[in-house]
């Protein structure tokens, strides 16, 4: 499992300069992958971020997790991504979602047969991102179009998928999903099953399971947890997280938080990979100036050994 950071914690200071100096920090403790997420209502713009730290980082993979299809259209976004990568010696990785109808409807977006919305999108998507030209007429979304392409390999594109349906589409069309807010269980026997069944029938690679949950060495597991449910309390509302959550046999999202000693965080870590993660992406809950330290120095260990 190769072990990154998911920087999203950022996103609400509004400073491109906080992200460039966090992932110069990330890739010198040798982490793998740096993550960004892009706010469905506002917020900075996650491909323009990940442009500029790009011009600092060279080894680390650089990716968005996740950015909402709705608001942008997939010749636009397409555009967007194989400039970013062109401009960079990183590798980028694209990760786009549905987000939910609460946030769309906020955008005065209604979210009418998603599905659908989905397989059109990365219809136009992926044929424009893997080969620079597309020619699709769907019910929901269509283009015609040729676009600039980079030389290099060019990037690869996650789904956020939590349903049977999203995981096909995720397995068969793209190099793998996205996940927030989902446990090792729910991964090992629903999520890695799904999209992998979906991948083979489709002739794909063994896809990648990236996973996000928040992480914190600390000597006081039942405050940092109540914290994190605090701060997360929306997801527990959303119906996609509450079916995932009834999978994994909790009800808060601080339940599903890598939280703890050394040892038991390690063993979360451990979990998941056996679970069928490929792609951990650390989001850390840290409060304290010791429980950053500790929990810094835990992953920087364990980043070359997972």
């Amino acid at each position: 499992m190769r072990l990154g950071l998911n920087a999203t914690a950022l996103v609400s200071k509004a400073s491109v300069e906080a992200f460039v100096e966090h992932a110069r920090t990330a890739e010198a403790d040798g982490f793998d992958s740096y993550w960004v997420a892009e706010h469905p209502t506002g917020g900075l713009d996650a491909l323009t971020v990940l442009t500029v730290v790009g011009q600092s980082v060279k080894t680390m993979e650089l990716g968005t997790a996740v950015i909402p299809t709705y608001p942008r259209h997939p010749m636009v976004l397409a555009g967007q991504a194989l400039t970013a990568q062109s401009s960079m010696d990183a590798t980028l990785t694209l990760g786009i979602g549905l987000s939910h109808q609460v946030m769309m409807h906020e955008l005065g977006i209604e979210e009418d047969k998603p599905i659908r919305h989905l397989r059109d999108y990365l219809s136009v998507l992926v044929p424009l991102i893997e080969e620079g030209v597309v020619d699709y007429q769907g019910e929901s979304l269509s283009c015609q179009a040729s676009i600039f392409r980079p030389a290099d390999s060019p990037p690869q594109v996650l789904v956020a998928a939590l349903g049977p349906q999203t995981l096909r589409l995720a397995g068969t069309r793209c190099a793998g999903t996205s996940l927030a807010w989902v446990g090792p269980n729910t991964i090992r026997d629903h999520i890695v099953p799904t999209i992998r069944e979906a991948a083979a029938s489709a002739g794909r690679k063994t896809p990648r399971v990236l996973a996000t949950l928040p992480v914190c060495v600390t000597n006081n597991p039942v405050a940092i947890r109540s914290r994190i449910s605090e701060g997360a309390a929306m997801y527990a509302q959303l119906p996609s997280y509450q079916a995932m959550f009834e999978r994994e046999g909790v009800t808060e999202p601080g339940d599903l938080g890598l939280v703890g000693s050394e040892a038991e965080v390690e063993d979360r870590l451990v979990a998941l990979a056996d679970a069928g993660v490929t792609d951990f992406a650390a989001s850390e809950f840290t409060p304290s100036a010791e429980e950053r330290e500790r929990t810094r120095e835990l992953l920087r260990r364990l980043a070359p050994l997972l």
